[in-house]
């Protein structure tokens, strides 16, 4: 049985090759130079992140921790804070001239060598000495400060106001999960081999890999931390000291930073 095949014919215009049109290579249809994707994103402006003050407030020294007795009998656990030559004011900034308002205060005076030419110019244009740290608190009303003006802790503080203290806690290096987060260790006895280990960090194939902000060994303390609303105990004018209630963060000879305690419908505003 003889078998044939059929002949197919295809159109003539499949074998043409396809050319475009000029019509399609104009410059209309190709990217120009000012489109959205080619130009460059526009600069985001200036934002200042720094939280607002309460109220000015100045730099100490944490000198150690003690007992205070008040006229009850009454026994207070305190830090007791020191001040050094400082709290001077090296600058205000203005909304004008800086985008927000602020005022700059340098504490403990150092020997000039100590200070790189750029630092000691620009407490030479302020006319105050020497300064090791600067800091800045951000106000809502600058009026009433000048450069090379001494702050005085009597005449911001009083007893009993409520301070907010900021420092770097003491560092504690590579510590393990019991310690660095109060983690629970397994059995020393009854066959358990799991004692001080950190145990299970996730799931399997799913999502196959660890969360981030897991909770795991590391690094721990040396970080910036603040107490808020700590009362101030006692002020001694002839020692130059201030007793605060509670601990403070650092070991001593830390540097400190009092800020009036934000109270929000007191000195801060609801919204």
């Amino acid at each position: 049985m003889a078998m044939t095949m059929a002949s197919l014919s295809f159109p003539s215009s499949l074998h043409k090759p396809t050319t475009l049109s000029s019509s399609l290579l104009t410059s209309s249809s190709l990217p120009s130079k000012s489109s959205s994707f080619l130009t460059k994103p526009k600069r985001r402006p200036l934002t200042i992140s720094m939280s607002m003050e309460a109220g000015i407030g100045v730099m100490a020294s944490k000198l150690g921790m003690m007992s205070f007795f008040e006229p009850d009998g009454t026994v207070v656990p305190v830090t007791v804070v020191g001040f050094r030559e400082g709290n001077i004011v090296t600058q205000v900034k203005t909304l004008a001239t800086d985008g927000y308002d602020a005022v700059q205060v340098g504490y403990r005076r150092v020997r000039d060598k100590k200070l790189t030419k750029p630092e000691t110019g620009h407490l030479e244009k302020a006319g105050t000495i020497p300064l090791r740290h600067l800091q800045e608190f951000r106000l809502t009303n600058v009026e009433g400060f000048e450069p090379n003006q001494k702050l005085v802790f009597d005449e911001i503080f009083k007893e009993g106001d409520l301070v907010d203290v900021a420092g770097t806690t003491i560092g504690k290096g590579f510590q393990g999960g019991i310690k660095r987060h109060n983690f629970k260790r397994g059995q020393m006895t009854h066959g358990s081999k799991s004692h001080r280990a950190l145990g299970s960090i996730g799931a399997g194939t799913t999502p196959g890999r660890v969360y981030k902000g897991k909770k795991m060994p590391g690094r721990m303390g040396g970080t910036r931390t603040k107490i808020r609303k700590l009362k101030i105990v006692k002020v001694d004018k002839e020692l130059n000291v201030v007793m605060i209630k509670g601990a403070l963060p650092g070991k001593p000879g830390n540097l400190l930073r009092i800020t009036p305690a934000k109270i929000v419908g007191v000195n801060i505003p609801k919204n």
